[in-house]
This record gives structure tokens, C-alpha cells and sequence, in this order.
């Protein structure tokens, strides 16, 4: 197996932790990480997650209030010069931020040598997913319907009867009709109104855009395909086992592209436990 693709990403890591870690007294843009990085913007925030075993921001904020803490402990700076050290506007804004992480204020933590700084243990769902095949796949023409708003609040359902009306007043139905999902844009990046979210049929006949309903190529090349058996709602956990456990192990490198989801199972039809979905990465 080869290293080098995980030695590549750790070290643009080590760019966006440097630049963190020099600007703790400042606001820090994550597009400018984003952009530092050369990461795909597509893929920067589950990048960087699988690398720090955590989200970006949380990052961001835990070494904000962990350099706080060692000012606190080891130095006599006053703690309005140590809140705009590592980045507050005001001391107020400061010690309600450290209370909320530590659970004491800054005033008590100084005081009090003997205080441990709490640990926080982190949940882990076992998922149901197999070992990606990669595969070369076509390009496939598709009706779709995009979404904009929250990935957890879209009419789903609503959409994918909007597009089967076009398959039955166009006379498109054929065997192997496929039902795909494109979301666009990170939420921790994209603000929430302006999320897109392409519904997709993928159809094996001639079809007209009608209204809302579009019709394009889906690019085909090189996916690693992964299955996933389980709830929609463990969709961040799934993402997260991609990029922890496969990419940075792999040879391959994700193109700038958005991920595609695959619905195999009606969730109508089997339980949530049994509902199965592809994600395809291309590579």
C-alpha cells in the first residue's frame, strides 16, 4: 500500500494548523484555510476532519480555549490581554466561551492549580459498509430537480414525484431507472440558503427539460464505490469512514467534484436498518 498519499495530505495539514496556531489573536476565515490547504473545496472540511479527528472548527475553538488555559496557568498576563490573545472581541465574551468548554471560569481556573481539565468522550457508530470497488463508469444522462435550504429539511419526496411525472408524460420509463442525489455544497461552508441539492433519475431515453425539470450528463471515469447499509441519518458517519479509514490509506487522490448517492432500497418498502445507498467518488 502506498504512503504517500497520506503523507501528502498531513502535510497541507501542517500549513492550516501552522496558520491557526500563528493567528489564534485574529478572526481565521476557513476559506482562507480552505484555499491554503489546495484541498478540493468539495471535499476540505472531511479532509481535514479525518486528519484532526475533529471538525475544523472545533479545532479552531479547542486550541483557541487550550492556549487560554496555559496563558491561565503558567504566565501572569491579565485575562483581558490573554481573551484578546486568543482571539475575543471582549473578556465578557471570553470567559462565557472558556465556562461552557471547561466548566470554571478563567478567574476559578487560575486560582485553582489542582483543576483537571475535563475530557470528553466521543461516540462511535458501527456502520454497515463494504470495502469500495473501483470502478469506470459511463456518463449517464439524467432528469433532475434541484433544491436549495437545509439537506435535513428538502422535500425529498416531493421532488422524486415531480420527476417520475416527466418520465410518465414523456414516455421515458424503461428498465434500470436509477435514483441518484448530488448535494452540492457543505453546509459548514455554503450558507444554508443557498445549499443545492440536484434530485436525479437517470433514464435511458430521449428527454425534454420541462419547467423545474432539467436534463443533463452525469460525467463518467474512475469511482470508488462504496455501500452503505443503514440509515440516512448516519449519512456524516458514513462520510466520516470514507475519509478516516479509506482515503488516506488509499493510492487515490478525490477530483474536484461533489459526491454521488446512490438510493438503492424504497424506503417505503424496508426498514431503516435495511435501506441501502452507493456513494460514489470520483478518483
Amino acid at each position: 500500500m502506498k504512503q504517500t498519499n497520506k503523507y501528502f495530505y498531513q502535510e497541507k495539514l501542517n500549513s492550516i494548523t501552522e496558520y491557526i496556531h500563528n493567528n489564534l489573536d485574529s478572526k481565521i476565515d476557513i476559506k482562507t484555510l480552505a484555499e491554503l490547504s489546495c484541498f478540493s473545496p468539495f471535499h476540505f472540511h472531511r479532509i481535514t476532519r479525518a486528519l484532526l479527528g475533529e471538525p475544523i472548527g472545533k479545532y479552531i475553538t479547542r486550541t483557541r480555549q487550550e492556549t487560554a488555559a496555559k496563558l491561565l496557568r503558567y504566565s501572569k498576563l491579565k485575562i483581558e490581554i490573554i481573551a484578546y490573545n486568543v482571539g475575543f472581541d471582549t473578556p465578557s465574551s471570553f470567559t462565557k466561551a472558556f465556562k461552557s468548554h471547561f466548566g470554571i471560569s478563567p478567574n476559578e481556573y487560575r486560582k485553582d492549580k489542582s483543576f483537571t481539565i475535563k475530557t470528553t468522550n466521543i461516540m462511535q457508530t458501527t456502520l454497515n459498509i463494504k470495502t469500495p470497488k473501483i470502478q469506470n463508469i459511463e456518463d449517464k444522462t439524467c432528469l433532475y430537480l434541484r433544491m436549495h435550504g437545509n439537506y435535513q429539511t428538502l422535500d425529498y419526496t416531493g421532488a422524486w414525484a415531480k420527476l417520475w411525472e416527466q418520465v410518465k408524460a414523456q414516455k421515458l420509463f424503461t428498465k434500470g431507472i436509477q435514483h441518484f442525489g448530488l448535494p452540492h455544497d457543505d453546509p459548514k461552508v455554503t450558507d444554508e440558503n443557498k445549499i443545492r441539492y440536484d434530485a436525479c433519475l437517470i433514464i435511458h431515453k430521449n428527454a425534454k427539460p420541462y419547467g423545474e425539470v432539467g436534463v443533463k450528463t452525469l460525467s463518467g471515469g474512475k469511482f470508488a464505490v462504496f455501500l452503505y447499509q443503514g440509515s440516512y441519518k448516519y449519512f456524516a458517519d458514513v462520510y466520516d469512514y470514507i475519509f478516516n479509514d479509506w482515503l488516506l490509506n488509499s493510492e487515490y487522490e478525490l477530483r474536484d467534484e461533489p459526491v454521488r448517492e446512490r438510493y438503492i432500497s424504497h424506503p417505503d418498502r424496508v426498514t431503516e436498518e435495511k435501506l441501502k445507498t452507493e456513494f460514489y467518488y470520483t478518483c
